[in-house]
């Protein structure tokens, strides 16, 4: 029996599973640790950073043990950067814990015995596949162990990339990125290097002065389709006319650029005012045979490929006929709800977000479809008390929803319910909420009949899955 260790020790563990969230779990005379920096079967040295009366956090220090789940990661800032924690485990590895992460929530969280949670569907190619990324400008650039040895002083200058993980004050300066595109890997480096060349300020969340704040760059996967926004304090056409030169010059794939001007004192990556300075102000997508148009602040599905297999998961289990009235719930940009309407008689979509019911409006004529009707409004009061349009739309006979991570609320169940669908398709990208939906579901008359999980994200601890309920 070890002594009980305390904050700081070294401690030798076997790793033996994931956690939800990235990290490693391993046990330890009835102590659990969630580890950083390991692999499941790793032996590691670890130090303690954490304790609470029955569990601890640790940190990889070495690994004396390596596990054979180990692969060498492909990117040069993995580690530090937060982009993807799990480049070091092997793809096939990834998928059979994301199958058991939701395995356990079904288990432990909805009550299910044995549900039947099929392999999860993975990427064809888990690099490169991201259709949006978003990189932040700081003056305050993560610095490497040797530049920290180094006695010479740190000359301060313009860094753009992604925040190291619970350091919202520092930033990984991004000259590689296994997860979007090469294209937009080189457009991240040309700006820093402009925006240095050029002597540009970066805002300040302590004196909210400074001009640059994000570069967000969005690929059309299936139209090669690029567009550029960079997120800026202020209106300062000039610089925006330079800058569009520059890299059309440089990048003439560039398809469109625009500029989103922002005054909130917040980091948040999209302006109250737009400025288009090259192209139509928007990329286009497509899902299937439908063409999505997607301007710089509207939601589409991250993952073009798998997005296109959820959704025909989505349909698959929907078990679709021409005569079926679907109710799309959480319905966004409306891709789902198009996606679907070729096969039913009508699609009824509700979404709170104005903007994204102007987008579905948009993509549903965009592609000459006259059977979607999108409704805005908080779904709890659109299905409780403001109630007017279900007399103009018959009942649902498949009700679609695809709620945010912490899933629908308990009056949105019940209305569910009281609908009475024969069909259910439940989308989620947070298993511990869906299963915890399906519970509430079952105890009205629902039974669970499969899950099929979807791998949107490779190398991260995110999983989406799509689950039947039937009545």
């Amino acid at each position: 029996m070890m002594e009980e260790p305390n904050k700081g020790d070294e401690v030798v563990l076997n790793i033996e599973s994931l956690s939800g969230d990235g990290k490693t779990v391993a046990r330890q005379d009835g102590m659990v640790f969630f580890v950083e920096g390991a692999v499941p079967g790793d032996t590691v040295r670890a130090r303690v950073f954490k304790l609470k009366k029955n569990f601890g956090e640790a940190r990889a220090l070495e690994v004396l043990t390596p596990s054979l789940l180990r692969t060498e990661p492909r990117c040069k800032h993995f580690g530090i950067c937060g982009g993807c924690k799990w480049q070091n485990l092997s793809y096939d590895a990834q998928l059979r814990f994301k199958r058991q992460h939701v395995v356990d929530a079904f288990v432990r969280i909805g009550g299910f015995e044995n549900p039947d949670v099929q392999p999860v569907i993975g990427a064809d190619d888990p690099y490169f596949y991201r259709n949006k990324m978003e990189f932040t400008f700081s003056n305050s650039r993560w610095l490497t162990e040797e530049e920290m040895l180094r006695k010479d002083e740190i000359k301060q200058e313009v860094a753009l990339g992604l925040h190291v993980p619970q350091r919202w004050d520092k930033l990984v300066n991004v000259e590689e990125c296994w997860l979007q595109s090469e294209l937009s890997a080189a457009i991240v480096n040309a700006v820093r290097e402009i925006a240095r060349g050029w002597n540009l300020s970066v805002y300040s969340t302590e004196t909210h002065e400074g001009y640059l704040r994000h570069l967000i760059i969005r690929e059309g996967k299936r139209t090669g389709e690029v567009m550029v926004n960079l997120v800026t304090t202020n209106d300062w056409p000039e610089a925006m006319q330079n800058l569009t030169k520059l890299l059309l010059k440089h990048y003439p794939e560039i398809t469109t650029i625009v500029n989103n001007i922002t005054t909130r004192k917040a980091m948040v990556a999209f302006g109250e005012q737009e400025k288009v300075y090259h192209g139509p102000g928007y990329i286009r997508e497509q899902l299937g045979n439908r063409t999505f148009h997607i301007s710089a602040n509207s939601f589409f599905q991250t993952n073009t490929l798998q997005a296109e297999r959820l959704y025909n998961i989505a349909k698959q289990f929907a078990q679709l006929t021409p005569k079926d009235v679907v109710y799309d719930l959480y319905s966004g940009t409306g891709t789902i709800a198009i996606f679907l309407s070729d096969a039913v008689e009508r699609v009824i979509g509700i979404e709170v977000v104005e903007s994204s019911i102007r987008d579905a409006e948009r993509n549903a004529e965009l592609n000459r479809i006259s059977n979607c009707y999108f409704l805005q409004g908080d779904l709890k009061d659109r299905l409780t008390k403001d109630i007017d349009w279900l007399h103009e739309h018959p009942k649902p006979t498949v009700v679609v929803a695809d709620p945010p991570r912490n899933g629908m609320h308990e009056k949105v169940v019940e209305r569910i319910i009281a609908l009475s669908p024969g069909r259910i398709v439940y989308v989620s990208c947070n298993p511990s909420t869906q299963a915890r939906d399906a519970k509430l579901l079952s105890k009205g008359g629902y039974r669970l009949q499969i899950i099929q999980p979807v791998d949107m994200f490779p190398h991260t601890d995110h999983i989406e899955s799509v689950a039947l309920l039937t009545r």
